[in-house]
């Protein structure tokens, strides 16, 4: 499969530390993209980057939390100035946090709406100009929203992580509607199973093991074959846009 539309193009990966943004971050780099690393563990950022250059590819690294206003202009504001406007943004960072809604755990609900949510909106709110701007120059410009097979699928004790995800489908399906006319592409992806770090926010052994029990039975896909997804989908000519992409083991419902 040719990826040759990536090659030279900017892009920008959220939660790239690991899991599924780390995969996308390696597959846009081997097909020729610069790629701004996000996340907040800048250790773990530059092992990433250490695996990019040593594969040949071009990458940023970029301490930035998602749920600060002021981290995220500044992350934008060093990717301008090291590689100056971007005309590909993958929105990955979130956090999967369970439990029954009778528990009552502000704090989680809180941290999953900053992240999986109202992060999502500030890096759309960063980079929406960069985007605007290339697609009006005649050059391919994504934004992608990995959202989750959850946010149509209900699973036990997942209400609020689902409504999160539920949201950001809405939001990516809202978009195209001011994006697409200006020619920008807007891909929802909504992966099913997958083996990332999610699984190690649990801090329930109960729904940790039922988590596992699903793997077991259903299997999992892994990061690199999401990332292959999106990858697909942003190389493209760019008058297509893949909208919508549920990804799932073959095994899940």
């Amino acid at each position: 499969m040719s990826y040759e539309n990536l090659s030279g193009r900017t892009a920008v990966v959220t939660g790239a530390a690991s899991g599924i943004g780390e995969a996308v971050a390696r597959q846009l780099a081997a097909q020729g993209a610069r790629v701004a690393l996000f996340a907040r563990r800048a250790d773990r950022l530059e092992t990433v980057a250490g695996k990019i250059r040593a594969e040949g590819g071009e990458a940023l690294v970029v301490a930035a939390d998602v749920t600060d206003d002021a981290s995220v202009e500044a992350a934008r504001d060093l990717v301008h100035v090291a590689y100056g406007p971007v005309d590909l943004v993958v929105n990955n960072a979130g956090v999967m946090l369970p439990n029954p809604v009778d528990d009552g755990r502000l704090d989680e609900w809180q941290r999953m709406l900053d992240t999986n949510v109202t992060g999502v909106l500030r890096v759309i709110r960063a980079f929406t100009a960069d985007l605007v701007a290339a697609a009006a120059e005649g050059r391919t410009a994504d934004l992608v929203n990995v959202s989750s097979i959850g946010a149509h699928v209900t699973f036990p004790n997942y209400a609020v992580y689902g409504a999160t995800k539920a949201a950001v489908t809405y939001l990516s399906q809202s978009l195209r509607s001011e994006f697409g006319p200006r020619d920008v592409r807007v891909t929802n992806v909504e992966p099913g199973l997958t083996e990332t770090e999610l699984k190690a926010h649990i801090d329930s052994s109960e729904l940790s093991g039922q988590l596992d029990g699903m793997l077991d039975a259903v299997g999992s896909l892994s990061a690199a074959e999401v990332a292959d997804v999106v990858a697909y989908a942003t190389s493209r000519p760019r008058h297509v846009n893949l909208r919508q992409i549920m990804v799932l083991p073959t095994r899940q419902a």
